[in-house]
């Protein structure tokens, strides 16, 4: 089963929960598209602990930190659906998008797109913020408009019980983890999150 991590915003926290998703379930990563530097993929090896998993090279590696469409616009190519293809890999993956569901890949197709392609479930990680709410509510109800398969959400930042109860409610998801504001962000915190999720992800 490959897993499919996207967010409601841009600085939801993917690239954090990915490396969580990585170290629970013992499963390789790729994020297929990569819009600026420093690279997703050398903060997940970092963070994790595992020599086992497996980090994939991206599919697109486009220089601009900008949506991927004027990403790759500005690098002078076209990204193309036909051209993404899972990476071999023998466990699970744990496919970090880029930036929310509904960010452009090109003219007709958006990052969500990719989950609905490899046919993933998907994480959705909600950071907590003034506004967040209706982000949330607005990106689960795009992803149930598609009939996309969600796993659940992963809250992410300073706990706000009232924001957290009236998502699950109206969402009808279930809560996989909750992430605390960490003064740093290391191996040993990213550890005893994975062993958190353990304990909810089958439930």
């Amino acid at each position: 089963m490959n897993f499919f991590v996207t967010g409601i915003d841009t600085d939801s926290g993917k690239t954090l929960v990915s490396a969580i998703l990585c170290e629970a379930l013992k499963a390789d990563y790729w994020k297929p598209v990569q819009a600026g530097h420093p690279l997703d993929r050398n903060t997940v090896q970092d963070l994790i602990s595992d020599p086992t998993i497996v980090l994939h090279p991206e599919q697109y590696l486009l220089n601009l930190p900008a949506s991927p469409h004027a990403a790759a616009a500005r690098d002078g190519i076209r990204i193309e659906m036909d051209h993404f293809k899972l990476p071999l890999s023998r466990k699970s993956l744990i496919i970090e998008g880029a930036g929310g569901c509904l960010v452009p890949l090109n003219e007709e197709n958006f990052v969500i797109d990719l989950a609905e392609r490899f046919r993933c479930d998907v994480v959705l990680v909600a950071d907590l913020y003034l506004g967040s709410i209706n982000h949330t509510l607005l990106t689960v109800a795009e992803l149930k408009r598609r009939k996309v398969r969600m796993k659940g959400i992963i809250f992410n930042g300073e706990r706000n019980q009232q924001s957290e109860e009236i998502i699950l409610h109206h969402a009808g998801m279930r809560c996989l983890l909750r992430i605390g504001k960490e003064k740093e962000i290391t191996q040993e915190v990213v550890r005893r999150y994975a062993d958190q999720l353990l304990t909810t992800w089958n439930d």
